[in-house]
C-alpha cells in the first residue's frame, strides 16, 4: 500500500471515530491522498463537478421536497385513519395501524425520517391510551420507517442509480416485493408479540367494540375517500414514469404542485408558515446531500483510480470460490458499514467499491441496488449509530435502551430473513421490473 492510500484512510477511519462531519471527512481524506500521491489538484474539482451535473441529482430535489410539504400538510392523519378501518379490529390492529400507515407513507415521502417524524406523535399518545406500551409502538414505528427506502418512490433508489448508473424506473420497481414481504412479516411478528406490550393499568379508553361488515364497509369507504386525495400522490408519480408521459426528474416535479393544490385548498393545512419550514428543511436536507454524494464521489472514485476497489475484489475473490459465499460476505460488508454511518454515505462509498468485484461474479446490477438499498435500510435500525432510534427516542421520550431491544427482534426475525431472500431470489427484485420494463433494460438475473 502506497503512503498517499495509507494516509487518506488513516485520515478516513480516524475522523470517522472522531465524530468528523462525512461530507468534510470525505474531502480531506480524498485531499491527503491526492497530494501525497502527487495527483494533480484539478482531479478533486472535476469530479466534485461533475458528480453534481446530472438529471437525478434534480429529481431527488423535487422528491425531498416533495416529502417534506407531505409532512406539514395533514395527509399523515388521513393515511392513519384509512390503515384504521383496514386492519385497527384485529388483534393486535392499533400497533399493524402503524406499520400499513407507514407503508402508505412512504409511497409519498421516499425516506425515513419523515415518516417517523409524521407518525410518532400522532399514532404514540393514541395507542398509548389503548394500554399500548410507548416504548413498543415507538420501536415498531422505527423499524418499520426505513420501507420509505423501499417503496417506491425512493430517494436513495435515486441515489444508487446515480452512482451506478441505472435506470431509476427498474431500481423503483425492483425494491416492491421486498418492501411489501418486510410489511407483511412485521405485522405477522407484532400478531404474536404485541400481546405482551399491552399494560391495561396504563390504559384511559377502552377501544371501540366490533361493529358490523357492513358497518366496517361504511367507515372504510368514508376513510377510503377521505384519503384518496393524499394515496394520489404516489399513483400520479408512478403513473407519470411509467406510462412514459414524463421522467423522474418531471415527476418529481409533478409531485411538488400536487402536494401544494391538496395542501392548500383539499385538505387546507398547508399554511405559508408550513411552506416555508417545508422550503427550509428541504434546503438544508438536499444541501447535506449534495455535499455528501460530490465529497463521496471523489472519495470513491479516488480509491478506484489507485487500485483500491480492484484490490478489494481480487481480495474476496481469493478468499471465497462461492458466489453464495461472496454475496454473503457483501451484506455483512454493508450491515457493518451501516452500523457506523448514514445510509446516503454508505451508498455512495460502497457501490463504486464493490461495483467491479460484482461485475466480476456476474451479478444483475438492478438485484444489485434491490440488495445495497434494503442493507441501507437496515442501517437505518441497526445501532449502535440509528438515525431512526435517535429520532423515534427525542420524538416518544423513550430512551435508546428501551428501544433498542424490541427492534433487535424486528431485525433478526423479519429484516434479516428477507435480506437473505432478496439476496438469494433474484426474481423478488427482477421479475417485476423484467415484466413491466422488459427483460432488455434489467439484464439477466
Amino acid at each position: 500500500m502506497t503512503l498517499g492510500i495509507f494516509l487518506a484512510l488513516a485520515v478516513f477511519f480516524f475522523g470517522l471515530f472522531g465524530g468528523v462531519p462525512l461530507g468534510w471527512l470525505f474531502i480531506a481524506s480524498s485531499a491527503t491522498g491526492v497530494i501525497v500521491g502527487g495527483m494533480p489538484l484539478s482531479f478533486i474539482a472535476n469530479t466534485f463537478y461533475h458528480s453534481l451535473n446530472s438529471y437525478v441529482i434534480m429529481a431527488i430535489a423535487f422528491f425531498v421536497f416533495a416529502g417534506s410539504l407531505i409532512s406539514e400538510a395533514g395527509l399523515a392523519d388521513r393515511i392513519v385513519r384509512f390503515s384504521y378501518a383496514l386492519v385497527g379490529r384485529v388483534r393486535g390492529g392499533m400497533a399493524a395501524v402503524g406499520i400499513v400507515s407507514t407503508v402508505f407513507l412512504s409511497a409519498l415521502t421516499g425516506s425515513s425520517v419523515p415518516c417517523i417524524s409524521a407518525l410518532i406523535p400522532l399514532l404514540v399518545p393514541r395507542l398509548e391510551k389503548y394500554g399500548y406500551k410507548r416504548k413498543y409502538t415507538t420501536a415498531l414505528l422505527c423499524s418499520s420507517s426505513f420501507m420509505g427506502y423501499l417503496i417506491p418512490p425512493s430517494v436513495p433508489a435515486l441515489i444508487y442509480c446515480l452512482v451506478a448508473q441505472q435506470s431509476v424506473s427498474a431500481l423503483f420497481l425492483s425494491t416492491v416485493f421486498p418492501g411489501l414481504l418486510l410489511a407483511i412479516g412485521y405485522a405477522i411478528l407484532n400478531y404474536f408479540i404485541c400481546p405482551r406490550y399491552i399494560d391495561q393499568s396504563i390504559a384511559t379508553e377502552i377501544p371501540e367494540e366490533s361493529q358490523s361488515l357492513k358497518e366496517r364497509f361504511i367507515e372504510l369507504k368514508k376513510s377510503t375517500w377521505v384519503a384518496l386525495p393524499a394515496l394520489g400522490c404516489p399513483l400520479v408519480i408512478l403513473i407519470g414514469i411509467y406510462g412514459g408521459i414524463c421522467t423522474p426528474n418531471e415527476a418529481g416535479a409533478i409531485a411538488v404542485v400536487y402536494c401544494l393544490i391538496i395542501g392548500f385548498w383539499v385538505y387546507r393545512e398547508l399554511t405559508l408558515p408550513k411552506l416555508w419550514s417545508a422550503t427550509y428543511s428541504s434546503l438544508v436536507s438536499m444541501g447535506v446531500i449534495a455535499l455528501l454524494i460530490a465529497s463521496g464521489t471523489v472519495f470513491a472514485r479516488y480509491l478506484i483510480r489507485v487500485g483500491v476497489a480492484q484490490e478489494l475484489a481480487g481480495f474476496i475473490l481469493g478468499l471465497f470460490e462461492s458466489k453464495a459465499l461472496i454475496m454473503l460476505s457483501l451484506n455483512v460488508f454493508l450491515l457493518l458499514l451501516g452500523m457506523f454511518m448514514d445510509g446516503v454515505p454508505v451508498l455512495i462509498l460502497s457501490v463504486p467499491l464493490i461495483l467491479p468485484l460484482m461485475k466480476e461474479i456476474d451479478v444483475n446490477l438492478v438485484h444489485l441496488g434491490a440488495i445495497v438499498i434494503l442493507n441501507v435500510g437496515l442501517g437505518v435500525v441497526t445501532p449502535p449509530f440509528a438515525m431512526s432510534i435517535f429520532v423515534g427516542s427525542r420524538l416518544s421520550g423513550c430512551s435508546y435502551a428501551d428501544l433498542v431491544p424490541i427492534m433487535l427482534l424486528f431485525l433478526f426475525f423479519v429484516g434479516i430473513p428477507v435480506l437473505l431472500l432478496t439476496t438469494y431470489i433474484p426474481a423478488l427484485s427482477c421479475w417485476l421490473p423484467s415484466l413491466l420494463l422488459g427483460p432488455q433494460v434489467v439484464g439477466p438475473w
